[in-house]
């Protein structure tokens, strides 16, 4: 039986590597560019053929991709450790790549910070806490993660929170999270945290513009829903 495992065996049309140096990137499919990441498929099943199965499994969504981790990725035949690390490693560095910024972005509304953070924190399987910092004229003077934690929950300490506001100079500041499970709704937890954040604030004379949670495409914004 032919194998047809190795990209190098296929013919020239189908080779998602030289397609790319030809037509650039843009012009490959999802599974052509996972494919290339792989490098080969099984015997009997080639590299594409791979990536469309690894890609239906994450409902043929880029989001859902991001989440598998390693032992995700090794339980389809032909994905050993080497490769499952690969992967992973480059959801990782497209995560990263949005951490780099280049000019300074100015807040005007819930949408803003979503656009923001979403790169971040919409496809994590934990929740992570995030606050953006803003000067006089809303603009984010520095975004940081300030805690992560579980499926369900990370801490939220006050005091480092304001204590980098202040060494930041911030007038503002907006304070954002990401549900793992998808439900936009905030919990009662949520809500605490909302509360007591907007008194400490007031008392440095702070502003909490907003307590913003991020779960997939969607997002809360307690602001815009008149519970801050």
């Amino acid at each position: 039986m032919q194998t047809i495992s190795s990209i190098k065996s296929w013919s020239m049309d189908d080779r998602p590597r030289e397609k790319l140096i030809e037509k650039g990137p843009k012009s490959l499919s999802n599974a052509e560019l996972v494919a290339i990441l792989l490098g080969s498929g099984t015997k009997n099943e080639s590299a594409v053929d791979l990536a469309k199965k690894i890609l239906n499994y994450a409902q043929n969504n880029l989001l859902v991709l991001g989440k598998l981790g390693v032992d995700d990725l090794m339980q389809f035949k032909g994905i050993g450790q080497a490769k499952a690390v690969t992967l992973c490693s480059t959801f990782e560095l497209v995560r990263r790549r949005k951490a780099v910024i280049e000019e300074r972005v100015k807040i005007s509304s819930a949408v803003d910070v979503f656009n923001e953070l979403f790169p971040f924190i919409s496809d994590l399987n934990h929740e992570e806490f995030w606050v953006l910092f803003l000067n006089r004229a809303n603009v984010i003077v520095k975004k940081e993660r300030i805690s992560s934690g579980g499926i369900t929950g990370t801490v939220v300490d006050q005091k480092i929170i304001l204590k980098k506001a202040l060494l930041n100079l911030a007038s503002s500041i907006i304070v954002v999270h990401n549900h793992p499970s998808g439900n936009l709704n905030p919990s009662i937890q949520d809500k605490k945290v909302t509360q007591k954040m907007k008194l400490a604030c007031e008392l440095l004379e702070i502003n909490l513009l907003d307590h913003i949670i991020i779960a997939g495409n969607s997002y809360y914004s307690f602001a815009d829903e008149l519970e801050l």
